[in-house]
């Protein structure tokens, strides 16, 4: 393992400083048009120099199989102790995406201690555990169709109702809010806080604001839990820091925002993006109601299509890396692009911009890759593997409400959905 950067005058030149030497594609930080802006960023190879927030470069792999071998590089790390500008103090304190940077926790490190971390949160993700929350998930999904029931039959047949919000959103954050034990009278708090965060296009007085009540409410679940312990994962990872002492204060709170944000929002971003294409894509659509295609083979293409992610902050060089052309140098930060990979014609092909259910190639990298493969993975697929049919199963004449071109993304090149999904239901 490579020692943490640390900055000195002779290796601190004006190509970390300076984004405009670097001749960078500056990112739309509104995501207004991801998946246009990554063919862009495809055409310009498979490694891009990018500008961020507030001028701040980094590197963007375009490509499925040179990002597959990057996030298993051992010169990439994710510690930020690696990146230079950080250590130099050129990222201003209020920068949008610094609360995906600095927070302690499982996706922040590296070596002995990404292993100590996940090792702990592991045992909340275990296959056993999983398959029994199987019922739980099929529960709470026949509640939100009663709901959904009685917001459609409330506004009548031409009046649409947001998908998004009373369907895929409280499916995940009840989902992830019980399996942290937090309170349900927090769930829509927690929400608004995520979405903030998750935001490419904060400003830096909502980025500071966001941080400090999000860690404020997790300091308070985890006084909580340590009053009163529950059958939860909060109070698991309590108990494995005063059994051991294997957790700090600071990564118990870093990895319950961890758990949070990507927990709630992954499952948020499937649901509706897979909704969106079935019904924007009738044909598609038929090959499941038919029996054609199974149900899974929609949670993977769109996870392959239209990842939840698309850019997600971020790793560092470690040391100097030649790749397709270019020099990834040591300390500099680097995007990983799910939504890239995703669409990636080195890997599947001259249909990878297409939504099919009947592609063989279907292996995608929306979970990661190696040591930090997402724990989580299992539960989404079982979370969308439930919701999908069954609403379906319920409203077979599910129809969008408004053209498919009207539909606003949300706000963020890291977080990829649309903010709103209004359908009728005949």
């Amino acid at each position: 393992m490579n020692a943490p950067f640390r900055p000195d005058p002779l290796h601190l030149d004006p190509l970390h400083l300076d984004p405009f030497r670097l001749d960078p594609f500056r990112l739309d930080v509104t995501g207004s048009d991801l998946h246009g802006e990554i063919r862009e960023l495809q055409a310009l190879g498979p490694v891009v120099r990018v500008e961020l927030p507030d001028g701040i470069p980094a590197w963007v792999v375009t490509r499925y199989e040179v990002l597959r071998d990057l996030v298993t590089d051992p010169r990439v790390a994710k510690d930020p102790a690696n990146w230079a500008l950080l250590a130099s103090g050129a990222v201003p304190e209020g920068w949008s995406l610094i609360n995906f940077v600095e927070p302690a926790g499982m996706v922040t490190a590296d070596g002995d201690d990404h292993r100590r971390l996940r090792a702990l949160v592991a045992q909340a993700f275990t296959p056993r555990r999983i398959a029994g929350m199987h019922a739980r998930t099929e529960a709470t999904v026949s509640a939100l169709l009663d709901d959904l029931d009685g917001h459609f039959a409330t506004g009548g047949p031409d009046t649409p109702v947001d998908l998004r919000l009373h369907y895929a959103y409280p499916l995940a954050m009840r989902t992830i809010g019980n399996l942290l034990g937090v309170p349900p009278e927090r769930y829509d708090e927690f929400r608004a806080l995520s979405a903030s965060l998750a935001s490419s296009a904060t400003g830096p007085d909502e980025v500071l604001t966001t941080r400090r009540r999000l860690l404020s409410l997790l300091a308070d679940l985890a006084a909580e839990k340590r009053a009163r312990p529950g059958e939860d994962i909060t109070t698991d990872l309590i108990a494995a820091r005063e059994d051991g002492d294997r957790l700090s204060e600071e990564e118990l709170i870093g990895t319950l925002l961890l758990m949070l944000v990507a927990g709630h929002s992954t499952t948020l971003n499937l649901v509706t993006n897979a909704v969106r294409a079935l019904l924007t894509h009738p044909g598609q659509l038929a090959l499941v109601l038919s029996g054609e295609r199974p149900w899974t083979s929609v949670t993977e293409e769109i996870l392959r299509w239209d990842s939840p992610v698309g850019h997600f902050p971020m790793r560092y060089a470690t040391e100097d890396i030649p790749l397709a052309g270019e020099v990834i140098r040591r300390g500099d930060a680097i995007l990983v692009s799910y939504a890239a990979a995703g669409r990636d014609a080195d890997r599947y092909g001259p249909t990878a911009g297409d939504f099919d259910l009947t592609r063989e190639q279907t292996r995608h990298l929306t979970f990661g890759h190696g040591a930090h493969f997402c724990v989580g993975a299992a539960l989404a697929r079982q979370e969308a593997g439930v919701a999908l049919p069954a609403l379906f199963d319920r409203f077979p004449k599910l129809s969008l409400a408004v053209p498919p071109e009207s539909l606003t993304p949300v706000p963020s090149f890291i977080t990829n959905s649309v903010g709103t999904l209004p359908v009728l239901r005949a």
